[in-house]
């Protein structure tokens, strides 16, 4: 059998405060993968020690005690800079730790002391690779293809943050899906069937520990020309609270539970200054939270929460909902931000579903109905799983290990991406003027994954522009100062003027920039060149062919316009043909934009502005190019038409012109505006400072496991020295020995044992295995003698009875030839004899003597015994029985009887061999027996076999095909 490579893949939830995860493995379709205290949600932290790390709730129980090694809630300060408003906040939530600004990038880093720090990036890859160790001890297999959630709200700068953690833990990132669209996904894989072709729109609400997202999704079943009508959604609107969450109500609790231990004067010092005792009054705030949704009232007590005084308060639920009154006011933000962006009301969303944790606050559930006007709100999702379920299916579908059914995802970029360029304009007076352009090249909600070209008609020479973030006007004051940079890349062109010179005997059709918004929502610049075209004369024969063979290869080799059968659609990009003549070129513009804009309106997307866009083309030649993969798939036989009718034009003309493109590409240099990405030196060092503590922690974890495996094996030992079974075969000498041996171990590890070094610790248990390995291999040998013995003893006693069997057989009807049976008949006489004399030598030894009597070698004559057994026994179930001699000459009674003979004296020249178990087949039998030109009788037997076989053999082809 082969041995089949680990094909598992697993899916994290990255929440602020928690994890989840989950794997999908041949033979278990989507699990949620446990932890190691068996539970289903992982906490967000590492503790870093000076000679270990901790993770998880190992690292939350050190966080009471010292918080100051402790690092938690992550996630609000990936890919921010140093004066960022969030990172101010993080301070001050976590006074305990050093936040350093880092020089080089802007961003900050973690001091943890003079020689160690850590940047957010670095901490979150330790989590994630402790996430991929959780995976891989739950499937049992090796794992690197992961799909991570992030909020639908991170920027550009947040999500490369993310990748560049799981970059550093060694994990394979296939995609990064919004938590907001995992969950929608899980949502409609298990409601498949009540999808169709009617719009159905839903909401989901999700407040978690840190944040809290309003998602409007669209369901409905499309039709793909590669895989059928299929299920869809579609982010259709998304409005979040990047600080609404319940770590914000945790907060305010502590605070609370601070100021009335304060008020109760038990100790002169202010509670709050006391890092430990805060952290303690964080951790019964967190419980309870979580009483007071489910009780009107509860009583939170602490034990010696700072110099060993008790602390005793009781908190109502009213007192609760004062305290966070206004957080509960900023509920229906979201709710109203994805109507907005959505372009919806609340009239056509069908059902408000809760998400998340901090759903279950019965006062946030109040405040949302209220806000939503509907009768109720739905609860038919797992808040806590959904997207770790839904995020693992799409990694399932990305995986080419598995094959799952299609369900399209249409994401939603939150924040729009435009693309603006200055140019010189000569005014009619002839003034020279620096005109400022923009392009919006990705609008707000505009699906990806998505390829877009933007064409640069007026520019000969070396340029530059700039990618940066559209209208943020929908994004709150305090939205916008978290956001960071506005601008993304200052993109700077160079060989463009080269590229004019070299064909200057060429058409310029522009300067083409191709862009890519990947499955992670991240944009990249794939590459930009200068495209020309050169017109050439040719013969009207050589243009029929020409155009037969551009008809063809459209067919066979165009771009594609199906959907791939994958969850995620990607989306190609599509150039536009420019027109053959130069008059006609703004017209026939025109003529595809309004045909583009037909089909993405009735998609509902950007239509409008793509055709804005175009429009101005006349005036500054700039042009954004795109579509979704979908508004491909709605409109191909429009795009066919215009094809048919260009042909037919181009027949008219009396000379056919071929046109050929040559494109050269232009040389990029980035320069990133937001947060600088780490540089390969720096992501090599951080790589190498995580193997580093990884290999501390695996050599910590080996040492320990020797430490114990020695005292287990000295405590053990010294145990069985005092059992009969053990007393029995150990003279006295060898029982003095051992037992000095075992002391002095003992003695060494009391004193010098739990200071030495992993290669110590192993050399000692191996010295101490090497002296009792006689003793315990001799308590073996007597444990295993009763049952083996049995066994041989009942072997022989059914090999007996089958051969005298087998002699009773009349000689017409014997199947097994003389040499068989009297080879059977040794293996049963001379296995007899070894057991009896290997017994009675056995009995004379003293038990504290290397025993002749080995349990190995009673298998093996076991195995000689049963083989020769089986092969007559194989032999018995394929033979045929012998036709009765109604034959009407005795010329067929003397053929068969001389084919009798001749079959036994064949058989006699091939005795079964006794050294090799698979030597003799029953199947090769009957061949052994057939010769050419025989009686037609007589083939029927190998005929019949070799069906036999090559059906079995089909058989397991087929296996094994299923299996691959």
């Amino acid at each position: 059998m082969v041995k089949s490579e680990s094909v598992a893949v697993m899916s994290v939830d990255l929440g602020s405060e928690w994890m989840k995860i989950a794997i999908v493995k041949p033979g278990v379709p989507m699990e949620i993968a446990l932890n190691k205290e068996s539970r289903r949600k992982t906490p967000v932290a590492v503790c870093l020690k000076e000679n270990e790390r901790l993770f998880g709730d190992g690292a939350l129980g050190v966080a009471v005690k010292n918080p100051k090694v402790v690092y938690r809630f992550l996630q609000s300060i990936l890919g921010k800079t140093a004066d960022n408003p969030l990172v101010a906040q993080y301070q001050k939530h976590f006074p305990e730790h050093q936040l350093q600004r880092d020089e080089k990038r802007g961003t900050v880093y973690f001091k943890f002391s003079e020689e160690l720090q850590y940047t957010p990036e670095e901490l979150l890859g330790m989590i994630l690779n402790y996430s991929r160790g959780l995976a891989q001890d739950f499937a049992e297999q090796p794992i690197k293809d992961a799909v991570i959630t992030v909020p639908a709200y991170f920027n550009q700068a947040e999500r490369r943050a993310v990748l560049q953690a799981a970059q550093i833990a060694g994990l394979k990132v296939l995609q990064l899906i919004n938590d907001n669209t995992a969950v929608a996904l899980n949502y409609g894989v298990f409601r498949r069937k009540d999808i169709n072709s009617t719009a159905q729109n839903i909401m989901f609400y999700d407040m978690g520990s840190g944040s809290t997202t309003a998602t409007i999704v669209t369901y409905q079943t499309v039709k793909t020309k590669e895989s059928g009508t299929q299920p869809q959604l579609q982010i259709r609107g998304v409005g979040f609270d990047r600080t609404l969450g319940g770590f914000e109500i945790e907060l305010r609790l502590r605070d609370h539970l601070a100021k009335l231990f304060n008020e109760q004067k038990k100790s002169k010092k202010d509670v709050r200054e006391n890092l430990r005792a805060m952290a303690k009054l964080l951790k019964e705030a967190q419980r309870l939270k979580t009483v007071l949704s489910a009780n009107a009232e509860h009583m939170a007590q602490i034990e010696g929460l700072m110099d060993d005084i008790d602390f005793k308060a009781k908190v109502t639920r009213s007192e609760f909902e004062a305290l966070c009154e206004d957080l509960f006011n900023r509920v229906p933000g979201p709710v109203k931000e994805a109507l907005a962006a959505a372009e919806m009301s609340m009239d056509e969303i069908e059902q408000v579903i809760l998400v998340g944790g901090s759903t279950r606050v019965p006062k946030v559930q109040d405040v949302l109905l209220k806000a939503v006007g509907k009768e109720e709100l739905s609860k038919n999702i797992n808040a806590d799983e959904a997207a770790a379920m839904g995020a693992v299916y799409q990694a399932a579908a990305l995986s080419k290990a598995f094959k799952v059914k299609p369900f399209l995802v249409r994401d939603a970029a939150v924040f729009p991406i435009q693309v603006e360029f200055s140019r010189e304009t000569e005014e009619e007076d002839g003034v020279k003027t620096m005109k400022h352009n923009k392009r919006i090249l990705f609008q707000r909600m505009a699906p990806y994954p998505q390829r877009k070209v933007i064409t640069f008609n007026r520019y000969t020479d070396d340029f530059l522009f700039y990618i940066n973030y559209g209208d943020l006007s929908f994004l709150s004051e305090q939205d916008l100062k978290v956001f960071g940079s506005q601008n993304l890349t200052t993109v700077k062109l160079s060989g463009v003027g080269s590229s004019f010179k070299k064909h200057s005997d060429a058409e310029s059709k522009g300067i083409k920039a191709h862009f890519n918004m990947d499955e992670s929502g991240v944009l990249i610049l794939d590459r930009v060149e200068s495209v020309f075209e050169t017109i050439v004369e040719e013969k009207e024969e050589e243009s029929t062919l020409t155009k037969l063979g551009n008809t063809i290869s459209s067919l066979f080799g165009g771009g594609s316009s199906e959907p791939t059968a994958n969850v995620t659609e990607p989306v190609t990009d599509e150039e536009e043909v420019t027109p053959e003549a130069g008059k006609d070129q703004e017209q026939s513009e025109k003529q595809e934009e309004s045909a583009q804009e037909k089909s993405e309106t009735e998609e509902g997307k950007e239509g409008e502005p793509q055709a804005e866009e175009q429009k101005d083309n006349k005036e500054d030649k700039a042009e954004t190019q795109g579509e979704t993969e979908g508004e491909k798939t709605e409109k191909p036989e429009e795009k066919s038409d215009g094809e048919k009718a260009e042909e037919k034009e181009a027949d008219k003309k009396p000379k056919p012109q071929k046109k050929s493109k040559i494109s050269e590409d232009i040389t990029v240099e980035l320069e990133v505006n937001d947060v600088l990405d780490p540089s390969t030196e720096d992501m090599e060092v951080s790589k190498k400072k995580l193997q580093d503590l990884t290999d501390r922690d695996l050599e910590k974890q080996e040492r320990e496991k020797t430490l114990n495996s020695l005292e287990a094996f000295i405590f053990e030992t010294q145990d069985k020295l005092y059992q009969d079974e053990y007393l029995a075969v150990v003279t006295e000498e060898e029982k003095e020995q051992i037992t000095g041996k075992l002391s002095e171990a003992s003695n060494w590890m009391d004193e010098e044992g739990y200071a030495a070094g992993t290669k110590e610790l192993k050399e000692k248990l191996s010295e101490l295995k090497k002296l009792c390995k006689a003793m315990f291999f001799r308590v073996e040998e007597r444990k295993k003698w009763p049952d083996r013995l049995a066994a041989l003893d009942s072997m022989l006693n059914h090999s007996t009875i089958f051969l005298k069997s087998a002699r009773l057989i009349p000689e017409s009807d014997q199947i097994f030839t003389e040499v068989e049976l009297k080879t059977l008949e040794k293996v049963i006489n001379e296995t007899m004899t070894w057991k009896n004399e290997t017994v009675a030598a056995q009995e004379k030894m003293s038990p504290t003597e290397k025993p002749v009597l080995l349990s190995k070698d009673i298998e093996t004559k076991l195995s000689l015994l049963d083989r020769e057994v089986n092969y007559l026994l194989n032999k018995a179930k394929f033979a045929k029985p012998k036709p009765k001699d109604k034959a009407k000459d005795k010329n067929t009674t003397s053929t068969e009887n001389g084919k009798s003979n001749s079959t036994e004296d064949a058989e006699k020249v091939i005795p079964p061999k006794s050294d090799d178990a698979e030597e003799v087949k029953p199947a090769e039998e009957p061949p052994t027996a057939e010769e050419k030109g025989e009686e037609t009788i007589l083939e029927l037997n190998p005929a019949e076999n070799t069906a036999t076989e090559s059906t079995e053999d089909s058989k397991q082809e087929n296996h094994i095909g299923d299996e691959l």
